[in-house]
């Protein structure tokens, strides 16, 4: 008797999904992240058509980070996904709950919130340009969370991440002037130790074979970051004294009557958007090395899109040449990650079927 032992289709599917889901996520977070950081600038400058003055990046996170936190309990809700937090008793009630090291994670996740929406609002500074630092500093820390989770790195995974930061370096040299102020420098690196802070406690009790434990990472770190957010921005409210926390308070107080509550919902969705997306490619299985660029590689290239969107819409200088071949080597790291899984498929399909004789 000679029995056939060929992979099931099911199986077959199953392992295309995995190998291109981390792409589609890509595509959703570049999807939200244009109308996300060219809807923020625009409203921070005081483009929009009605709108009386600018509105500063400070008085606009509240409202924005609400928005945030209403579409995550949405999104969670929708997917059916809070079944798979820790959960508690609390009076007969089976309420989900965080562990601690997805609460420190949420915590981190706030502060990136925070300083990713107020890194379009400084006066003087493009969008592509804040990109490339935030997230040229990311790509720097993902290897170095592998190397401190003892995770491999694959050669492919290096030339992307060096084309990365290709595209930053080419950014600097083009004889422009980036001078940061240093309210704008602070945004940046409470940014960048956020997300090592992040990385390192996903590698550590996610990015595993295990589907359900990455899920779990990400519903009880997502169920803390934008609340914690919102208690934050309200506790500096309160707090009050300086300009900076008054221009908070401003944000809550002024929430209905500002003119900016409808578009200032929709960059809070399209913010949570980016989080999701975002989120679920960083808690891929595969090496920080490999997920950044990803992730950091689709926030480029809608950086890009925002900036031509915010060109088309309303006459703003459009992006300049530095900044377009940086695109161009940030093309260059997504071939790089895509090719060699590519040709591993094909050399699969191209292996003959093993056959088992009985």
């Amino acid at each position: 008797m000679v029995q056939n032992e060929a992979p099931s289709e099911a199986l077959r599917r199953n392992e295309r999904v995995a190998s291109w889901g981390i792409w589609g996520l890509a595509f959703g977070y570049f999807a939200c992240y244009v109308p996300y950081s060219a809807l923020t600038k625009a409203i921070s400058t005081g483009m929009l058509p009605g709108m009386e003055r600018p509105v500063p990046g400070l008085e606009l996170l509240p409202a924005t980070v609400i928005a945030s936190m209403l579409g995550m309990f949405a999104f969670l809700t929708s997917r059916g996904w809070w079944k798979y937090a820790a959960h508690f008793e609390l009076f007969g009630l089976r309420l989900p709950r965080p562990t601690a090291w997805t609460f420190l994670s949420g915590l981190a996740t706030a502060t990136i919130v925070a300083t990713t929406t107020l890194a379009y609002t400084f006066s003087g500074t493009s969008i592509v340009f804040m990109m490339l630092l935030m997230r040229g500093g990311v790509l720097v820390i993902a290897p170095l969370v592998d190397v401190v989770s003892r995770r491999h790195v694959r050669w492919f995974s290096w030339v992307a991440l060096a084309s990365s930061l290709a595209a930053l370096l080419v950014n600097l040299a083009d004889g422009g002037s980036y001078v940061l102020s240093i309210a704008a420098a602070i945004d940046v690196v409470l940014y960048l130790a956020s997300y090592f802070v992040r990385l390192r406690f996903m590698s550590r009790f996610a990015k595993s074979d295990d589907e359900n434990a990455n899920v779990r990472f990400f519903v009880e770190e997502q169920m803390v970051a934008t609340p914690v957010a919102v208690m934050m921005l309200a506790l500096l409210a309160a707090i009050g004294g300086s300009e900076s926390l008054l221009t908070i308070r401003a944000g809550f107080t002024g929430i209905f009557s500002g003119g900016f509550l409808l578009p200032a919902i929709v960059v809070g969705l399209f913010s949570q958007g980016t989080g999701i997306f975002g989120g679920l490619i960083l808690l891929d299985k595969r090496e920080n090395t490999f997920c950044v660029p990803v992730n950091r590689s689709s926030s480029i290239l809608a950086g890009l899109g925002a900036a031509y969107s915010l060109t088309f819409l309303f006459g703003n200088a459009p992006p300049r040449a530095s900044e377009l071949a940086g695109a161009a080597l940030i093309v260059a790291a997504i071939l790089f990650l895509t090719v060699p899984g590519l040709l591993a498929r094909r050399r699969a399909a191209a292996a003959p079927t093993p056959r088992l004789s009985a």
